[in-house]
């Protein structure tokens, strides 16, 4: 029935996410996007994981160069997170890491970095429109207003598809000879 309605975009999100339920990623996943969960429990879930997100982030803003690294068990107690939690940290930083995190294979005892590419990781906040993320203060101590802005906008734009001005049958053509597009390149369209 979902797939009639939404013609297979439940279907395309359930193959993206699915993964071993063994896995430490496989457990978060099906906890954080199961669809049989009650909307309002799902909702308060996530509002708890962005503060914690939120707060992660902060204490890595702080030393942007420090490769912070240990196992996931490491981390989370480090960021006085459970394990859970800590795993669907990883699951969102990767794309945004110099070196990617094993996070299909990983176990809390397979150690795993930080090291993130600073504008990726601007970048990927924007594009997850996660405000509560690109709006944390000490993004300011990292770049300047205007590179912020550079990147803001980069990302923006980069999703953005912008169509070619049609060109009308009884316009100039664009080859310069000075004829109509209808009489010149136009003519077997």
């Amino acid at each position: 029935m979902a797939d009639a309605i939404t013609g297979g975009a439940a279907t395309t999100i359930e193959n993206e996410l699915k993964v071993d339920e063994k896995t430490l990623l496989g457990q978060w996943r099906k906890k954080a996007y199961n669809q049989n969960a009650e909307k309002e429990s799902l909702r308060q879930f996530w509002n708890e994981y962005f503060q914690i997100e939120k707060s992660i982030y902060e204490q890595l803003l702080q030393n942007p160069d420090e490769v912070v690294s240990g196992t996931v068990k490491e981390l989370a107690e480090k960021y006085d997170v459970s394990v859970e939690t800590m795993t669907g940290f990883l699951d969102g930083i990767n794309d945004s890491l110099i070196e990617k995190n094993p996070i299909e294979t990983m176990d809390e005892d397979t150690v795993v970095n930080l090291g993130f590419d600073k504008e990726l990781l601007y970048k990927n906040m924007v594009d997850a429109k996660a405000d509560w993320l690109y709006e944390i203060p000490a993004w300011k101590d990292i770049f300047s207003e205007e590179k912020l802005h550079e990147l803001y906008l980069e990302q923006k734009k980069s999703g953005t598809i912008v169509k070619p001005k049609k060109i009308g049958r009884n316009d100039p053509c664009p080859c310069g000879s000075g004829k109509k597009y209808k009489k010149c390149c136009g003519r077997n369209k």
